[in-house]
């Protein structure tokens, strides 16, 4: 790959600069695909500000974080990354700070528990880039038919509920993806519906936990072993599940804002509602960002500072956030969303986003701490599970990765 980004210092006395973006692909076909928002965006920045252009180049997903890495170990790092994590990169003191980057007004939009997210040891490097929250869907036919009147608050609501709808013939009353796709989602969901997470309140792993201990063994006592899950949730990817739900197969599970979408295409008549937790509703849920990052190899800071500018403008996170489903991730555009009926769906996800609560990205040990949920997950709730003992081993890992990597 021959890149044009060379030069120490900002570049800008050596006549054009180019800058060099790689960013993931959030559309679900060829027509829809990132290239397109970004080829948009890059044209509108290039014409107000002649001396620098900017090459984007889009990746799935399965491939963007590779891509980023590989580039970085060969010293050809790009100037900007917009992918899945960042805390490595903060740690290895290749990333801009992001007060080194952006304008007072923009770098004070973001929303704070988005800005905090985006935190190694107290300086934020990652710029939140796409946020979504994590609600109960379920199928408004289907538990009308099953004679369900009000949508879950409870866990009892939920097994009760998936009681009545297997009665009725639903062949997954509730699905649960703890399939190795996003395994660490559900994981955390369910965790946090329970009083647990991850994390303590300083940061450290605490996943055996006696809540996420009494947690799983409710939903391999109550769900599974019940046969109200329909299949081996080890078995079963996020992607299935949602299409399973969209076909109108699955009463009812825990979704993002792009399940609406793919729902309504179908002419499935939903609902949501926060997640249900042992007594009432959680005290918070699940948030997630994708993050953009700043390199600094090429020292094109001034000049990525303005395009970062430019990006974050209302006008195009609100665009982002449109076209992809998405939540926005700063102030003035959340606002304005909430003051618009036409995102009336959506306003339940973002009023939640404040309080949400992140994967621990800021650790440099998440990345395998997460390929370990992804691994375990699955069989602590099933026939032979042990959520115990299978807990106690993720949690083995993850001190062992943290001590080994902070």
């Amino acid at each position: 790959m021959t890149l044009t980004l060379t030069g120490c210092g900002s570049g800008s006395d050596d006549g054009d600069v180019t800058l060099k973006l790689i960013a993931a692909d959030y559309g679900d076909s060829k027509a829809n695909g990132s290239q397109h928002y970004w080829d948009e965006l890059t044209r509108a920045f290039e014409k107000k500000n002649p001396g620098i252009k900017v090459d984007v180049q889009v990746y799935g997903w399965t491939d963007v974080d590779r891509k980023v890495e590989n580039l970085v170990k060969e010293g050809h790092a790009p100037d900007l990354a917009q992918i899945g994590a960042y805390a490595d990169y903060a740690a290895e003191g290749k990333l801009y700070s992001v007060d080194k980057l952006l304008s007072v007004p923009t770098e004070a939009n973001f929303t704070p528990s988005l800005a905090e997210a985006g935190e190694y040891e107290r300086i934020q490097y990652g710029m939140p880039f796409g946020a979504s929250t994590r609600r109960l869907f379920y199928n408004k036919k289907l538990f009308a038919q099953a004679g369900i009147t009000n949508p879950p608050q409870t866990w009892d609501d939920i097994a009760h509920d998936a009681q009545a709808l297997k009665a009725h013939g639903v062949r997954m009353p509730y699905a649960l993806p703890l399939g190795p796709e996003e395994t660490q989602a559900e994981t955390l969901m369910w965790m946090l519906s329970g009083g647990g997470g991850y994390t303590d309140s300083i940061g450290k792993y605490r996943i055996d936990s006696p809540e996420n201990i009494k947690t799983f063994n409710w939903v391999k006592e109550n769900l599974v072993a019940k046969g109200l899950t329909g299949t081996d949730p080890a078995k079963l990817n996020r992607e299935d599940a949602f299409q399973g739900f969209a076909d109108g197969k699955v009463g009812m599970l825990n979704g993002h804002p792009a399940l609406m979408k793919q729902a309504a295409a179908k002419g499935i008549d939903y609902g949501t509602v926060e997640l249900p937790g042992i007594e009432g509703k959680a005290k918070t849920t699940m948030g997630v960002a994708d993050w953009m990052m700043a390199f600094k190899q090429n020292g094109h800071r001034a000049e990525v500072g303005k395009f970062l500018d430019f990006v974050y403008s209302d006008k195009n996170v609100e665009k982002f956030s449109r076209d992809y489903g998405l939540l926005p991730v700063t102030s003035t555009a959340s606002q304005e969303m909430l003051a618009d009926d036409s995102y009336a769906k959506l306003h339940g996800f973002l009023k939640q986003l404040a309080s949400a609560e992140f994967y621990p990205a800021n650790k440099t040990s998440w990345p395998l701490v997460s390929k370990t949920v992804k691994a375990k997950m699955g069989t602590a709730v099933g026939p032979e599970g042990n959520p115990a003992g299978v807990l106690t081993d993720i949690q083995n890992a993850a001190d062992e990765a943290d001590n080994s990597g902070e």
